[in-house]
C-alpha cells in the first residue's frame, strides 16, 4: 500500500515506557483478560466481558464495557518502536482520519479523530488496563487505540497472515469501532446486549465486528494521493487472507477440532471476508449497515 511516514497529532508513542502496575483501572483486568486469552486458546462458554472493543482476532466476545480508571501517560523512556512500525502505524492513521474526515463532511457531520497508542506490555487507558495478551482494541472512553507492536508479528507468524495491508486492516478496522461509537452503534450494541441472552450477545457482538470490517473495507477503497488509490497489486488479497486466518469457525476449529456458532463474537472466516470486500468494492459506508 502507498502510505507513507505521515506525521500526526494523534499519534502516542509509549513503547520502551516502565511497566504497568496492578492499581488503579488494574482491577478491571481479569474481567477482560481471562475471557480474552480463553478465547484466544479456542475455551469457550467462558464469561464474556470486554475492555473496550478489541481486535479483529479472536481476542474478546460480546458484552458490555467495563468501566474503568483514567487515562494516564506513562513516564517517557526511550521509544522500542521500528522505524518500520512507526511509519505504518502513523501512515495508517493519517490516511484514515482523512478519509472518514472527508465521508463524514460529505454527510454533513464532523469527524472526531482518534488517538491511536503505541505501547509495550502494558498500558493504562479510562477502560481500565490494557495488556499486550488482549491483541489490539478500541477504549470509546478515551476515543483511542491500543496496539503493542508485537501482534504484527504475531499476525505474519502465527495467523500467516504477511503484509503491510493485513497490518493497515487491523488499524483500520480498530478505527472502525471508533466510527462506531461516534454514529452511537456501540452504545446501541451496548443497550442490546443488556436485554439478551449469552449467545443472542455474542450473534450482537458478531454484527459490530463485522461492521468494523466493512468499514476497513471502505477505507481503503477511497485511500487516495495526488496518483491515484493508494492501493497496490495484492493489497486486498492481504487483507483477504488476514481475514479468512482470523475467523471464529477457523480458529475454533485449529485450537479444537470442532465448531460452535453460538459461540462466535467475531465472525466466520467467510462472513469476514465478504464484509471487508463488501466494503472496498462500495467504498460507501451506507453498504455496512448494522441492523441487517
Amino acid at each position: 500500500m502507498r502510505l507513507g511516514d505521515e506525521d500526526s497529532d494523534n499519534f502516542i508513542d509509549r513503547t520502551g515506557s516502565p511497566g504497568f502496575s496492578m492499581g488503579g483501572g488494574g482491577g478491571n483486568l481479569l474481567g477482560c483478560l481471562l475471557p480474552l486469552v480463553m478465547s484466544r486458546f479456542g475455551i469457550v462458554g467462558v464469561a464474556v466481558l470486554l475492555l473496550g472493543y478489541c481486535a479483529l482476532t479472536q481476542l474478546g466476545g460480546g458484552g458490555s464495557l467495563i468501566p474503568g480508571g483514567t487515562t494516564t501517560s506513562a513516564p517517557s523512556g526511550q521509544s522500542t518502536l521500528s522505524p518500520e512500525n512507526r511509519a505504518l502505524l502513523r501512515g495508517t492513521l493519517e490516511s484514515t482520519d482523512r478519509v472518514w474526515g472527508q465521508l463524514f463532511t460529505a454527510s454533513g457531520a464532523r469527524y472526531a479523530e482518534p488517538k491511536l497508542v503505541a505501547y509495550t506490555g502494558g498500558t493504562q487507558t479510562s477502560c481500565g488496563t490494557g495488556q499486550a495478551a488482549m491483541g489490539p482494541f478500541y477504549c470509546p472512553g478515551d476515543q483511542s487505540i491500543y496496539i503493542d507492536p508485537e501482534f504484527f508479528n504475531e499476525l505474519s507468524r502465527r495467523f500467516q497472515a504477511p503484509g503491510d495491508f493485513a497490518q493497515r486492516y487491523v488499524i483500520a478496522h480498530e478505527v472502525g469501532h471508533h466510527v462506531q461509537n461516534l454514529e452511537g452503534t456501540l452504545d446501541q450494541a451496548q443497550q442490546m446486549q443488556a436485554r439478551a441472552s449469552k449467545a443472542e450477545g455474542n450473534a450482537i457482538q458478531v454484527r459490530v465486528e463485522l461492521q468494523a470490517d466493512c468499514y476497513a473495507g471502505v477505507w481503503a477503497a477511497n485511500a487516495k494521493d495526488a496518483q491515484g488509490s493508494v492501493m497496490e497489486e495484492g493489497d486486498l488479497e492481504e487483507g483477504m487472507r488476514a481475514a479468512e486466518a482470523i475467523g471464529d469457525d477457523t480458529l475454533q476449529k485449529q485450537a479444537q477440532g470442532t465448531v460452535v456458532p453460538e459461540s462466535f463474537t467475531h465472525g466466520s472466516s467467510a462472513q469476514r471476508m465478504a464484509a471487508l470486500q463488501t466494503g472496498y468494492r462500495s467504498g460507501n459506508p451506507a453498504s455496512c449497515q448494522f441492523n441487517r
